[in-house]
């Protein structure tokens, strides 16, 4: 596949990036070196919990401010390098589209681009419209240039697993409409094989009357454990943007995922898994040290 640009067009935002990292820690270790009492207790005896926590904070903080750099330079890149004038674009759904929508925007207003916008889920949508975007469907554009979606696990021949924010069955349709499903991602999300960084399970939908019977059938036949996805907020599990329910299936071992997910998907009540198997062809990552590494899948 014919890159449109060089990754390396992304050095001056990974140099800003970094730099700003640099400002961010120090002004964290020079606020981890105040002492704060805890009323009711002496500052000789909270010393030590007080430091902890801070360290604590600190590292948190850090942690995760380098990996939402680390989207941004992923998604950035990769909307720079696949996306062209006068094409059909899917959006995918979670943190990580959010930078890629932003780029999209910024490249539209400054160079003219004329693009049309497919989402794949209700926040894709506000996203597209929120930034001025070109919004559009299915129905009217079956076929895409390429689709730019996230992934909460890739392995080595760029299996993914998707679906942690409820979206797999409309990220898998639109994925299938394009010419070119490509992945950004941040280090975190890098494996060996599945199941080595992401611990909550293969998503797959189901129809709510079914999904009793479904998560037996899964754990009867392929082992682990299939069970409901509870809503955080709300009583009750969590509802899909298809009205369906999500089973998080937390697997044992190594599995043949293409045998796997089509055999999962012969289950009466199942909608769509949360496997994307042979689907992308390039993926996107954007590294601790502000670097972006490329992988592409592997020619059979």
């Amino acid at each position: 596949m014919r890159l449109l640009g060089r990754v390396s067009s992304s050095c001056h935002l990974a140099a800003g990036l970094r730099s700003a990292r640099r400002k961010q820690a120090g002004s964290l270790f020079s606020f981890s070196q105040k002492h704060v009492c805890v009323p009711g207790h002496s500052a000789a005896d909270t010393t030590g919990n007080t430091t902890t926590h801070t360290k604590h904070n600190f590292t948190h903080n850090l942690n995760h401010n380098m990996a939402e750099e680390a989207k941004k330079l992923a998604a950035y890149a990769a909307v720079n390098n696949h996306v062209q004038n006068n094409q059909v674009v899917g959006v995918g759904s979670g943190s990580t589209i959010v930078y890629a929508v932003d780029r999209l925007a910024e490249r539209v207003r400054q160079e003219k681009l004329n693009i049309v916008c497919v989402p794949t889920s209700f926040q894709a949508r506000q996203l597209i419209l929120q930034h001025g975007l070109t919004l559009s469907d299915l129905d009217r554009h079956p076929e895409l240039d390429v689709a730019i979606d996230g992934a909460d696990e890739v392995d080595k021949d760029l299996t993914l697993i998707k679906g942690g924010g409820g979206c797999l069955t409309q990220e898998k349709i639109v994925a299938g409409c394009a010419k070119h499903f490509v992945v950004i991602a941040d280090f975190r999300k890098d494996s060996e094989a599945l199941g080595q960084q992401w611990k909550k399970g293969v998503p797959i939908e189901v129809i709510p009357m079914a999904y009793v019977p479904v998560s037996r059938t899964i754990a009867r036949r392929f082992g682990g454990e299939a069970t409901l996805r509870m809503a955080v907020s709300k009583a009750g599990p969590v509802v899909t943007d298809n009205s369906n329910f999500l089973l998080d299936w937390k697997f044992e071992g190594a599995q043949n995922w293409e045998e796997v997910n089509t055999a999962i998907k012969m289950i009466p009540g199942v909608v769509e898994t949360g496997l994307f198997v042979g689907m992308a062809e390039r993926a996107y990552f954007g590294m601790e040290d502000g670097s972006v590494q490329v992988r592409d899948a592997p020619v059979h």
